[in-house]
């Protein structure tokens, strides 16, 4: 009687333990669709806001534009990398934070251009610190 008993409460707990994983399973597959959901609009906004970021920057005139476009070009990195950091593990968030900052330094070398000798050569050196290049 008790291995009957035995018997019983193993297949109970083996059939728990079974339903517990197919339904966790379940659980993670709707959490990376979500996820994947999530990435896929972030990335859809990032692109609307460069391209209505870009139609302003036309507008602007020599370095004042080649600015406003690599700041916005940054802005569309940005958002882009902080939705794969969202989406997957910390070393894509590192890697978020490392193309950030890039974009960072390439505006403000950028904005350097409209500078000449030394004033330009002090920016680009100032843009190197700051950004750790």
């Amino acid at each position: 009687m008790q291995t009957v008993v035995s018997a019983l409460t193993a297949a109970a707990v083996m059939s728990f333990l079974l339903s517990t994983a197919a339904w966790s399973d379940d659980v993670s597959k709707e959490a990376k669709r979500s996820a994947d959901a999530r990435y896929k609009a972030a990335v859809k906004a990032a692109n609307s806001d460069y391209k209505i970021a870009s139609a302003k920057c036309r507008q602007l005139t020599d370095n004042a534009k080649d600015v406003c476009i690599q700041g916005a070009k940054a802005n569309q990195i940005k958002a882009k990398a902080e939705a794969k950091a969202a989406r997957k593990s910390t070393s894509a968030k590192v890697d978020a934070q490392e193309t950030a900052r890039m974009a960072n330094y390439k505006v403000a070398k950028e904005k350097c251009d409209a500078l000449s000798g030394n004033a330009k050569d002090a920016c680009i050196e100032n843009a190197k610190a700051a950004f750790q290049q």
